[in-house]
């Protein structure tokens, strides 16, 4: 086959939308990737015949299953858990599991999609993979948490193992119902295995996982930021979030010497000018993870800050920003608004948090952008160190956990800037992550032949 009888990308695209209708998420997080690898692709024959893209925009399986669970008032309840396993070429599926009311098929598809590519960047072996439920854990009892990750894990058990598919938490779900699931799936198999991570450290968890998401952000902007001559230190930043990734992205912040304006939840912003220094951020953790409240308490608690009901907190002037919390919470306007405010840079602490017409005004006006399979692959890095010290039956220390996040920050960086670097100063750091994330996956699927 000729390079010039292959599909172009238009063409690529249309399959992708025609085999996975109004499945936008998905469609919108193969695109990104799609645009680049394209590119990249069209001097190289062997990935054009072995159709390696549509292969890895096709997840090896999606399995889907019914969960039922009995609340506290004896109603039986009906939800859907989902687990995608993307791509297993370079090691066992491993990706997190999302317990929300905006959980799809499409979500987590394309979260399945994404990590495949992140886990890559890492340079650990782990394939992408995805899960998650309909149900949300928010104002439900302890009893009624567990009970539903009981039956969840009930099904679930089937499907992964520490060679096969390695779940971890994600948004909805901490260390309570990581608790509650590995705890079912121990009942069920009669072994003691590394089959979650982000488990408590009594029961095999790893040191430096609750901070390493939200460190890794930072340590990755502080790369670009280096490249660059600059440095955190000095610089205003906005955070979107208030939850585990959001709060230690603050916390590393403050410690280089950074001051942060905002942070967030569902039901808006808060603004403190005078800046959420360490013991603002961990009331904030106490606010969160104990008494479960909302953000717009800390405007009540702290004088000088003030909430912003029903908006995100992109329209205020910062050096950089990082947002946190959620797929699309940033569009082209709260891009243009950033931008023309000053922003020098931005890196993603959640999974695709800016929208395709967001990253582009990022792109145009070459303001440093590091995105989410890069920038907030820490996370799954110490993730896959804690797989490691399960599989030896060691536990390693958090002076050598942070010096190995660190490395693998900056090892990320270093191969973003290898595919991205345009020659004339700027990096175009999607493309450096989708292209270097990619030719790994790639070349071990041509190493497999057809399966």
């Amino acid at each position: 086959m000729a390079v010039s009888d292959h599909v172009d990308l238009a063409t690529f695209m249309e399959g992708v939308k025609k085999r996975n209708p109004g499945q936008t998420e998905f469609i919108q997080a193969v695109h990104e990737v799609a645009q680049d690898i394209f590119e990249f692709m069209s001097d190289k024959v062997e990935y054009h015949e072995a159709q390696i893209l549509r292969r890895i925009a096709e997840p090896d399986r999606v399995v889907s299953f019914r969960v039922c669970w009995e609340d506290d008032n004896h109603n039986i309840r009906v939800q859907r858990g989902w687990r995608v396993q993307n791509n297993n070429a370079i090691g066992p599926y491993k990706g997190g599991i999302r317990f929300h009311p905006s959980v799809t098929e499409s979500v987590l598809k394309f979260l399945a999609f994404e990590q495949t590519f992140k886990n890559s960047l890492t340079g650990l072996p782990m394939g992408g993979g995805k899960g998650g439920a309909n149900f949300n854990p928010r104002g439900k009892s302890d009893s009624e948490v567990m009970r539903f990750c009981q039956s969840f894990m009930s099904e679930l058990y089937r499907h992964i193992g520490p060679n096969t598919d390695v779940p971890a938490g994600d948004i909805g779900v901490g260390g309570r119902e990581i608790g509650y699931m590995f705890g079912q799936y121990k009942r069920l198999t009669n072994r003691w295995e590394g089959v979650l991570t982000g488990k408590g450290q009594e029961y095999g968890g790893s040191q430096m996982r609750p901070e390493a998401t939200g460190y890794g952000a930072v340590y990755f902007l502080q790369n670009m930021l280096k490249h660059q001559g600059n440095d955190v230190e000095g610089q205003s930043a906005v955070i979107s979030g208030s939850g585990n990734v959001a709060t230690h992205a603050a916390e590393k912040i403050t410690q280089l010497g950074g001051k942060v304006l905002t942070m967030s939840d569902s039901g808006g912003f808060i603004h403190d000018p005078d800046g959420i220094d360490q013991e603002k951020i961990d009331w904030v953790k106490h606010l969160k993870n104990v008494k479960r409240g909302r953000i717009s308490e800390y405007a009540d608690e702290f004088k000088g800050a003030t909430y912003h009901e029903g908006e995100r907190p992109w329209g205020v002037e910062c050096d950089l920003a990082l947002p946190c919390a959620t797929q699309n919470e940033l569009n082209e306007d709260e891009a243009k608004s950033l931008v023309s405010n000053g922003c020098k840079g931005v890196s993603e602490g959640a999974n695709m948090p800016t929208t395709l017409e967001g990253v582009k005004v990022f792109h145009d006006a070459k303001i440093l952008y590091g995105p989410g399979k890069a920038a907030n692959a820490g996370g799954v890095a110490v993730s896959g160190l804690e797989m490691s010290q399960n599989s030896e039956r060691i536990s390693w220390n958090q002076e050598r956990l942070g010096d190995m996040l660190t490395d693998l920050m900056e090892g990320i960086h270093e191969k973003c800037v290898e595919y991205g670097d345009d020659g004339d100063g700027y990096v175009d750091y999607v493309k450096g992550a989708n292209i270097a994330g990619f030719k790994k996956v790639a070349d071990a699927m041509l190493a497999f032949g057809v399966v």
